[in-house]
């Protein structure tokens, strides 16, 4: 191995405190690789669409919609001691079509880089699968939160099985309260609490969860829904909020305003992680089948919640081993079948709960951290091989 004391990484994604998921992924990260010695304190070349204040850790914007700002980008970045840049990589957080001008920083740098996929479509559109598949050639290495993708990134990205490394989505640990008592302190004491949170759109089929709620309800009295997060920011600005305000409708017309609350607000980890905790059931009912990873899932799996789910992408593989339930898609009948289930048969919810805990350990963010740092080690030696080999 070689030395790499002091080793330069920097990250390229949004940022806290643009609001956005990859932006917490990214801060988690970089938090928790400070912690390691033999990294300098890890960057950001922030993608900002907006005028934001950030920390110090950005040493750099990155302006979203601006294509020279790409090669602006790159220049810097090789002309800093950055020894290693990852992209965060989601289609819809760069500029041009699909997120095309990624390709103008990719095809000027001179440092290696490693891309995390945070969405891996099965069937892209042909600008979608050449911008991946060009990155992937690209990169030094690709990383992927779930094993499943790997025949995808394969067979329809063209990318190098050998290239793509396997690294969970990571989980914050926190001690907490016991569930009811924390329950008494939320004023939800006696309640059975189903929750989904994250950015709310349309992708997220809460109306189907709303649906299978009020079934449910008929026979549990006691069950409240927990819908807890803003509007996604890009869908407030291009149609307000309206379809939080379809589903507000919705509850009104079902009757079921005793059983549904929505937390309308950008909710912090700490938050999160409690809300988490008082749920008995974690549900997301959303209707993208190719969806590779959600942090909000990883969330549930982390701290070994009953889950119930349609079956996405990284839901199959989370929630395999008996770690969850899965349900159809776009069919409140069979959320609702899979909620009762779980509320009537608690043993079996203990199981899964053990099941889904024991997994979930393993995405702790110190461990994930960790296995960052070996492939950046790695990405680093191996190049640093190939420079030393007499040809």
């Amino acid at each position: 191995m070689v030395a790499n004391k002091g080793l330069n990484v920097a990250f390229l994604s949004t940022y806290p405190p643009r609001e956005c998921g990859i932006a917490t992924f990214t801060q988690d990260l970089a938090r928790e690789l400070d912690k390691i010695k033999i990294l300098g304190r890890p960057k950001v070349i922030a993608v900002s669409n907006d005028r934001y204040t950030y920390g110090d850790r950005v040493i750099m914007e990155l302006w979203q919609h601006d294509r020279e700002s790409y090669v602006e980008a790159a220049k810097a970045i090789n002309n800093s001691n950055i020894d290693v840049l990852v992209i965060e990589h989601e289609y819809g957080i760069f500029g041009g079509d699909s997120g095309e001008y990624i390709l103008d920083l990719a095809d000027n740098l001179q440092i290696p880089f490693v891309t995390t996929v945070h969405t891996v479509l099965t069937e892209p559109s042909e600008k979608q699968r050449e911008i991946l598949k060009k990155l992937g050639e690209k990169s030094a290495a690709v990383v992927t939160m779930a094993r499943n993708t790997i025949p995808v990134l394969r067979d329809v990205y063209g990318i190098d099985p050998s290239r793509i490394e396997v690294i969970p989505h990571g989980v914050p640990h926190r001690v907490l309260e016991p569930r009811e008592k924390l329950k008494e302190r939320y004023g939800l004491a006696g309640r059975s609490v189903v929750s989904t949170f994250g950015l709310i759109s349309p992708g997220k089929g809460l109306e189907y969860g709303i649906e299978a709620i009020a079934r449910v309800a008929r026979d549990h009295r006691e069950v409240i829904y927990l819908i807890l997060g803003q509007t996604h920011p890009c869908i407030k600005k291009e149609y307000g909020e309206s379809y939080r305000e379809k589903l507000e409708e919705m509850v009104n017309d079902l009757g079921v305003r005793d059983h549904v609350k929505f937390v309308n607000r950008y909710l912090t980890k700490d938050e999160i992680i409690q809300y988490l905790h008082i749920s008995d059931i974690y549900m997301t009912p959303y209707l993208g089948r190719d969806q590779a990873v959600s942090g909000t899932l990883a969330y549930a799996v982390g701290y070994g919640k009953a889950i119930v789910s349609t079956p996405y992408s990284y839901a199959r593989e989370m929630l395999a081993d008996g770690r969850g339930l899965l349900a159809e898609f776009k069919d409140f009948e069979s959320l609702a079948e899979h909620i009762r289930f779980i509320l009537e048969n608690p043993e079996e919810r203990k199981e899964m709960e053990r099941r889904t805990l024991s997994f979930g350990r393993t995405m702790m963010w110190e461990n994930v951290a960790r296995q960052y740092l070996r492939l950046f080690i790695d990405t680093l030696d191996e190049i640093r091989t190939k420079e030393n080999m007499v040809i």
